[in-house]
């Protein structure tokens, strides 16, 4: 079993290959001064199981085209199987075609990330679950609601938490974690007029006196989550706080969630931190690296990766 890591999240990729005590590969993912992705493996990969860690992150086309680049160079090295493991797939939001003329790019990306040389896929709360079917080979598709979880128990303990879906559409994950933790649920019903711009209407269920926690699979501009946070309180919550698995955070997203009446927003570290992240008071990370890194382990014995939920 051999690790390779892209650029686009080094310190996760530490930590995986730390969590399976497996050394990452010796290569050189650098470009030319035209910004070329240029990769060279500096040690021998052929008849090799491989694992590519590379989220697609920003600066999303450069990091997919690193992804791309890497499989390539080891199917030309024979490697006998490589897993292309994403963290976050970028271009997921991009599942369906939402007007005349417009791409599916989750597509897209799939078929390149196949052609490329990828025999499967590993990744994290994909968007949208049916884009698993985009993908013409293996595709693990794994949740971070175990370690969600387990980080809302140790900070929440004896609060009783309220879990809240900031819209309709996350509603099953939003009641997959609180039957987790065996709590109660409730919905915010938001009106989008414009794409990145969010209304909340309405609050399906009582939060009045509660400690509400948002959960969602990513947070961007951030200001669905601000709204809701916003309205929650109107509405009588005690605080409201922020679970989120994929942490774009793009723009002036961390001012936002700043200035909003969110008490804390946590995400994983599937996106590496930017510096506007890591200098926050009410922004932080959890650690997937243990997750991602069993599911690999899992993967390369031939195991089952669907006991991890169980």
């Amino acid at each position: 079993m051999k690790v390779l890591a892209g650029n686009s999240n080094r310190p996760l990729a530490e930590a995986i290959a730390t969590y399976l005590n497996v050394p990452l590969t010796r290569a050189s993912v650098r470009r030319f001064s035209d910004m070329e992705v240029f990769v060279e493996i500096h040690e021998n990969v052929r008849g090799e199981d491989v694992f590519v860690i590379q989220s697609t992150s920003y600066p999303t086309n450069d990091n997919l085209m690193e992804l791309l680049v890497c499989l390539d160079a080891l199917r030309r090295a024979s490697a006998r199987r490589i897993t292309a493991v994403i963290p976050y797939f970028g271009y997921a939001r991009q599942d369906r075609k939402p007007g005349p003329r417009t791409p599916i790019s989750a597509k897209l990306v799939a078929n390149l990330i196949t052609t490329a040389g990828a025999n499967r896929v590993l990744t994290l709360d994909l968007h949208a679950g049916q884009i698993q079917g985009f993908f013409d080979i293996p595709t693990d598709n794994l949740f971070a609601a175990p370690t969600i979880v387990r980080d809302i128990k140790q900070h929440y303990d004896g609060m009783e938490p309220l879990i809240v879906s900031p819209d309709v559409g996350g509603v099953v994950r939003a009641r997959a974690n609180a039957r987790r933790l065996d709590a109660d649920l409730a919905i915010v019903d938001k009106r989008r007029e414009r794409a990145g711009v969010s209304e909340v209407m309405n609050i399906i269920g009582d939060v009045d006196g509660r400690h509400c926690i948002l959960v969602d699979d990513i947070v961007d501009s951030a200001g669905t989550l601000c709204n809701a946070a916003n309205a929650l309180i109107e509405k009588g919550a005690k605080s409201v706080s922020a679970y989120v698995t994929h942490g774009v955070l793009s723009g002036g997203a961390v001012a936002r969630v700043a200035a909003s009446k969110l008490k804390e927003l946590v995400t994983t570290d599937s996106i590496m931190a930017t510096e506007a992240v890591r200098l926050s008071g009410n922004v932080r990370q959890i650690c997937v690296a243990p997750l991602i890194g069993e599911a690999m382990r899992r993967i390369s014995d031939e195991s089952s990766v669907s006991s991890l939920f169980d």
